[in-house]
């Protein structure tokens, strides 16, 4: 889905000193489903802020409400310095939004629904014409553009929507699970893109199922479970939560496991983590190079091989399996 605003020189931004993004105490029911259970988010203007949580902890909710499409039960939300249920139009015309469900014209082609959206922000028609052709060339478009969109594949519709949605820089942009469908190099598109509207001042909220995209492109992550917030920070804040840097161990046969499990205990002091699935054992590097080499020569006295050892810092998916006891967002 595409919320859009108009658009041009005359585009009011947030309201100076305000926050780009607030919710206090917001709490969202279903009937007996409690969604949201006082959430709360403060988003400085002009960041990438990651919303990170396990299928069903209200990240979508938590959109839509900021997005003025839900009103919340109680508690505050505000976006670019006004109220998303006294000033919802005011809201509005300063969003933008990418829904998880890509809302596009099938009866236009993907070309005709970007200038469409276009003029729709009050560029004139040459000037439509030109962004398009930039943003079907940005997307990887080229050889479905002059085609209807009920004939694109999941992830190609899904690419036109994140187009719509980058045809001006809105002073906040919405984005839930942008790149969900799509391959490694259009998920490297989008976040130039992204990054692209940020450097032109743009605030992001992004909800996500990579990991790896949140670490690339937030400046700070909230995850949230249950419809609360249960950890907020930068990605290297949350991740030093973890005790720091990790000594690694990859061997070749499971049957090793065992063996370089107890090495490293005797070795560190610590007792190891061992993941049977990655034939990987892993143990906190209280002293990062020193404690790596040790482990390294203790491997060698005890003529043990192995495939790979490195040090390396915590992933945000340890975070969020540490915070959620989930494995993914």
């Amino acid at each position: 889905m595409n919320v859009l605003t108009q658009s041009g020189a005359s585009r009011p931004g947030v309201v100076p000193g305000q926050p780009a993004v607030v919710a206090e105490g917001v709490v969202k029911r279903f009937g007996a489903t409690l969604a949201l259970d006082r959430f709360d988010l403060v988003v400085p203007e002009g960041t990438v802020c990651g919303l990170l949580g396990p299928n069903g902890a209200g990240k979508s909710t938590a959109v839509r409400i900021l997005s003025t499409l839900l009103r919340p039960d109680s508690g505050r939300a505000s976006v670019a310095g006004f109220d998303v249920v006294r000033d919802p139009v005011d809201v509005r015309y300063r969003i933008g939004l990418a829904g998880q469900q890509p809302a596009v014209d099938d009866m236009l082609t993907g070309r005709e629904n970007l200038e469409m959206f276009a003029r729709f922000y009050r560029l004139g028609r040459v000037a439509a014409r030109r962004r398009a052709g930039e943003l079907i060339d940005q997307f990887d478009l080229a050889d479905a553009a002059d085609r209807r969109p009920k004939g694109y594949s999941g992830g190609m519709r899904r690419r036109l929507d994140l187009a719509i949605s980058f045809i001006m820089a809105p002073p906040v942009l919405f984005l839930d699970e942008p790149t969900t469908g799509m391959d490694p190099g259009h998920r490297l598109e989008v976040w130039r893109g992204v990054r692209s509207l940020v450097a032109e001042g743009t605030t992001v909220l992004l909800t996500t199922h990579y990991l790896d995209e949140a670490d690339q492109l937030a400046d700070a992550i909230t995850v949230i479970d249950g419809g609360r917030v249960i950890a907020q920070g930068a990605p290297e804040e949350l991740k030093s939560m973890l005790h720091g840097d990790r000594i690694d161990v990859l061997v070749d046969e499971i049957a090793d496991l065992d063996v370089v499990a107890r090495l490293l205990a005797d070795v560190t002091g610590s007792a190891p983590e061992v993941r049977p699935e990655g034939r990987r054992v892993s143990v906190p590097a209280m002293d990062r190079v020193a404690g790596l080499a040790r482990v390294a020569r203790a491997l060698d006295d005890a003529r043990i091989e192995v495939r790979d050892i490195a040090l390396r810092r915590p992933t945000l998916d340890e975070v969020f399996v540490r915070f959620t006891g989930k494995d993914r967002a």
